[in-house]
């Protein structure tokens, strides 16, 4: 492929959308999936998406979001890149946790990426090229007060990160997680600033991540010369939490 293309799920968020950018401007031809509630804004989406392909689905379907990737992926002979950006949070504590507050986080966070990555993962090993990353969390390394859906979401892609990577090792495709702590979103800042306040306190780095500084990280492991990092977990958390 002349220019390789790269598909962005949940490319139309704060992090999505950088990690499309960077990726845009990085020489590669973008595509981004976002929720079809988003669709009426698709307007002002390609405004901040100026040269990206946007596409929407409910990624929670199994059978909508393969038919779209299946679309895609025929087309201009198939992605290179694929990013598992999409993601949402349904807080409660687990005793008051509804069955469709922990599905629908599964379902978005989790499901989402095996109905996606599978067509795409089945091209890449068959050119014999691949860079696959997962939009993981902090929290799905030590867990949070009130997120058991989203914690368990986000250690399953790293597990599911690290199987694939296996996988993919002798066709030449590469399956990483990325790992953001708190980032600087609509999502954070519509929290309580002296809650906001307590856990800028907590990050050695006294502040939030900024999304290209997530971005950054994940246009890295994209690049044809990271082919040797593969079943890693990148942890861009500001040291809000360290493991050995």
């Amino acid at each position: 492929m002349s220019r390789r293309r790269a598909l962005v799920t949940g490319g139309t968020g704060a992090i999505g959308a950088e990690i499309a950018r960077q990726l845009r401007d990085d020489g590669m031809a973008v595509t981004v999936i976002g929720h079809p509630s988003e669709q009426p804004g698709l307007a002002e989406l390609r405004s901040r998406l100026e040269a990206v392909e946007i596409a929407f689905c409910d990624l929670a379907d199994g059978e909508a979001a393969s038919q779209l990737v299946c679309a895609l992926e025929q087309q201009d002979g198939g992605y290179a890149v694929l990013v598992n950006a999409a993601g949402i949070t349904r807080d409660a504590r687990f005793a008051r946790m509804s069955p469709s507050q922990w599905r629908e986080v599964i379902g978005t966070n989790l499901d989402a990426a095996f109905y996606v990555t599978q067509p795409l993962f089945t091209g890449m090993c068959a050119r014999g090229y691949g860079r696959i990353v997962n939009i993981a969390s902090v929290n799905g390394q030590k867990g949070q007060f009130g997120q058991a859906n989203y914690s368990a979401a986000k250690a399953g892609l790293h597990g599911f990160s690290m199987a694939l990577a296996q996988e993919g090792a002798g066709q030449g495709v590469t399956v990483n997680t990325v790992s953001p702590g708190y980032v600087e979103t609509p999502m954070t800042a519509a929290i309580r600033p002296e809650l906001l306040a307590k856990i800028r306190a907590q990050i050695p780095l006294g502040r939030l991540a900024l999304p290209a500084e997530i971005a950054r990280v994940v246009v890295f492991l994209c690049a044809e010369q990271a082919g040797y990092i593969t079943g890693a977990n990148i942890p861009v958390n500001g040291g809000l939490f360290m493991s050995a």
